[in-house]
């Protein structure tokens, strides 16, 4: 009777992380390049109370008799589906439509991975301005560098292409290649990806090496759309729904301990 005290227990604990999963997402339901989460689970061990069963004639069934233990989060995966194109009125809102990522050179140094690209310039302290996300870190290009541009241009007037080739209008308003391109990457399993807080991820053995779409021709490149954002892809009604189904869980993992405890008080009370 005891064990269904802790198997209980095993099944709020688990639901409360369901719940914290889901109270995320929906908190970053506006969050541009965010990607939802899903908590998974998985059964505990199983003890077996008579490896050999018998019918009510004696004769053997083909089966054992087990009781299960409980449950646990197995892992908390992400859904990388694409999220809905939402129009900006900036220059540098960058959208990109397909498997890739931008990538973001981060404070220590090491290179992150998004799809948030709100984006803008800022000045390098040299004169010069750098493309770089909202926190001030730099944008990469295809070749790893930073997208800086000297004192002479208009930021304003700076175009990107859908292969994130970075323009300039000539003398006759022509947009012109500046030898810049933005750096997109794709990964041989996303969901591996590590995720490092502000709509960043790293890499892992899980993910594999970051592959950039300019040098690997085996991939289908993906499209970077100028004065778009990338939405969250949080569907709010089914996070509801999910919210419900787990709370709901939680109550009957609760009642099956308020259940075990009457069960107990009344074997207590035999002896009177």
């Amino acid at each position: 009777m005891v064990r269904s005290l802790w198997t209980a227990a095993t099944g709020m604990n688990a639901q409360q992380t369901n719940v914290d999963t889901i109270a995320n997402n929906l908190a970053n339901v506006n969050t541009v390049g965010y990607k939802a989460q899903v908590a998974e689970f998985k059964s505990l061990l199983y003890q077996t109370l008579q490896t050999a069963t018998t019918t009510a004639n004696g004769d053997p069934k083909p089966t054992s008799s087990q009781v299960g233990l409980g449950v646990r989060t197995s892992s908390i995966n992400s859904i990388v589906t694409q999220g809905p194109m939402l129009a900006s009125n900036s220059d540098t809102s960058f959208a990109i439509e397909g498997d890739g990522y931008f990538a973001i050179q981060g404070a220590d140094g090491n290179t992150y991975y998004t799809r948030n690209g709100d984006f803008t310039w800022a000045t390098n302290g040299a004169g010069g301005m750098i493309l770089t996300n909202q926190d001030g870190l730099p944008v990469l290009s295809t070749t790893g560098r930073t997208i800086t541009l000297n004192s002479n241009y208009v930021t304003n007037k700076v175009t990107v292409t859908a292969d994130g080739t970075i323009c300039y209008p000539d003398a006759n308003n022509v947009p012109q290649s500046l030898g810049m391109t933005i750096g997109l990457y794709q990964f041989n399993n996303r969901g591996g990806l590590v995720r490092t807080g502000d709509t960043m991820w790293a890499v892992s053995a899980a993910s594999g090496e970051a592959l950039n779409e300019a040098t690997n021709r085996n991939l289908v490149p993906s499209k970077i759309r100028q004065g778009y954002l990338e939405g969250s892809n949080v569907q709010v009604a089914d996070e509801m729904v999910n919210l419900i189904v787990a709370q709901r869980a939680y109550e009957m993992n609760s009642k099956a301990i308020t259940t075990t405890d009457e069960m107990m008080q009344t074997a207590n009370n035999l002896k009177r």
